[in-house]
């Protein structure tokens, strides 16, 4: 064992060559290796610039102060430096989640502006790993962290396939069903086989709220539920699809616009009487049917969306994301992969447990493989799926960052696209 005082203020402990066959969990961890075995702690401390570094805080307080932020840091000792520290790891070193206590996070300038004389004296990072160092917490030490924090902008690499080598599933059925929600992943730069922590309880019960309205366990189950069987999207979109999908079919091949139109107002005069009877647990029930104002309403919005599919896979086939002379059969897949993530949403935020979340991913993967052939099927599905319910056709962001995610996926030989295949059938 060794320990070395550096001019950034660390102090490196171990012996590197005993270390030499050790496996970072992922690429964060092995840049802040490589630069602990160089001392160049310059380096390191700008890996962790530009890192959420994760601590541990007590679920029970946040649940009782929502908004807040525990002032305080738990302390542990560490005999590397013989003192009591407060421990912050990196995201790819969290170990797995329980109920209590959970981790938040903070990025480096945070903790050099929020040290106090109460807190520990040292700043421990990945503690007992290969790849740990230590740093004194005195004000001239912090004024160090903060230059660092100061020309590093944290970045959560959005655009970015990101993968845990260690402590992530790699191959199998629940990286299958992970996979599934790849496209998200890239998008927001997160690992895409990550089960466990997100960006933090906190963080990540803000964002289920902000953009679902989930701030329950039953709402998270609903939700769940509602995404791994189809029914969170629109039904007028799949209905649309069915409709293309059964002409090509019944006359094998491309589908003109204006016949597709045709058929699919005729299915819905077909489909819609004018009054029905039900047999419901009240009674019998007369449910009248849409007025002809209502109708007319019905069948000119199908056909505007028909019309909205067709130029959205045309724009798709020019930029390589649906194959010449192919369609879209379903946009299933944007409800399935955003299932995928539900999982993990509800797994960082605690509404389910880490069995509960596994098993809505090996769902997830299931029904993507009943619906779609292949990883590029699915994509254009996701694809399809997320341009009509945010990019009315303005090819903006909600469409870009899916290109530029799918081309990721299908291209870079890390991705799990390119390693699992889509279906456990196709499996070697």
């Amino acid at each position: 064992m060794w320990k070395r005082a550096t001019a950034e203020g660390a102090v490196a402990v171990g012996a590197a060559p005993a270390d030499a066959g050790w496996q970072a969990p992922s690429e964060v961890e092995r840049r802040l290796y490589e630069a602990k075995s160089r001392h160049d702690w310059a380096a390191y401390m700008d890996v962790l610039a530009g890192e959420c570094l994760f601590r541990l805080a007590s679920r029970t307080w946040l649940d009782a102060n929502p908004g807040r932020i525990p002032a305080r840091y738990h302390p542990v000792w560490r005999p590397e430096v013989n003192d009591w520290c407060a421990a912050v790891y990196t995201q790819g070193m969290l170990p797995a989640p329980v109920e209590d206590p959970v981790f938040i996070w903070e990025d480096l300038g945070s903790y050099a502006s929020g040290w106090s004389a109460e807190d520990p004296p040292w700043l421990a990072v990945n503690p007992g790993s290969p790849c740990e160092a230590y740093f004194p917490a005195e004000p001239g030490y912090r004024a160090l962290w903060q230059q660092h924090a100061d020309r590093v902008e944290v970045v959560n690499s959005p655009g970015t396939l990101r993968t845990l080598w260690v402590g992530g599933p790699r191959s199998g059925e629940v990286a299958r069903g992970l996979a599934c929600g790849a496209l998200m992943c890239v998008k927001n730069g997160v690992y895409w086989n990550a089960l466990g922590h997100g960006y933090g309880y906190e963080h990540e019960r803000r964002l289920l709220d902000r953009w679902w309205g989930v701030t329950t366990r039953q709402k998270w189950l609903c939700y769940q539920e509602e995404l791994l069987t189809n029914e969170m999207s629109s039904p007028v979109w799949e209905f649309a699809l069915g409709v293309r999908h059964s002409l090509a079919q019944d006359f094998g091949g491309h589908v003109e616009p204006g016949h597709w139109r045709q058929a699919a107002e005729r299915v819905l005069r077909s489909r819609v009487p004018t009054a029905r009877v039900e047999l419901t647990p009240d009674g019998v029930t007369r449910t009248e049917g849409p007025s002809a104002e209502e109708m007319e309403a019905q069948v000119e919005g199908v056909k505007r969306l028909i019309g909205r599919i067709t130029r959205y896979e045309a724009r798709f086939r020019a930029d390589g994301l649906l194959p010449e002379g192919r369609f879209v059969r379903s946009v299933a897949a944007w409800d399935y992969g955003r299932g995928s993530n539900m999982a993990r949403f509800g797994l960082a935020s605690r509404f389910c447990t880490l069995e509960e979340a596994e098993e809505a991913v090996l769902r997830a993967g299931r029904v993507s493989a009943v619906a779609y052939r292949s990883w590029e099927d699915f994509s254009a599905g996701y694809a399809l799926g997320r341009c009509l319910h945010f990019d009315d056709e303005e090819f903006g962001p909600w469409y870009e960052e899916t290109l530029s995610a799918h081309r990721i996926l299908t291209t870079d030989p890390e991705s799990p696209w390119l390693t699992i295949p889509f279906r456990p059938e196709d499996e070697g």
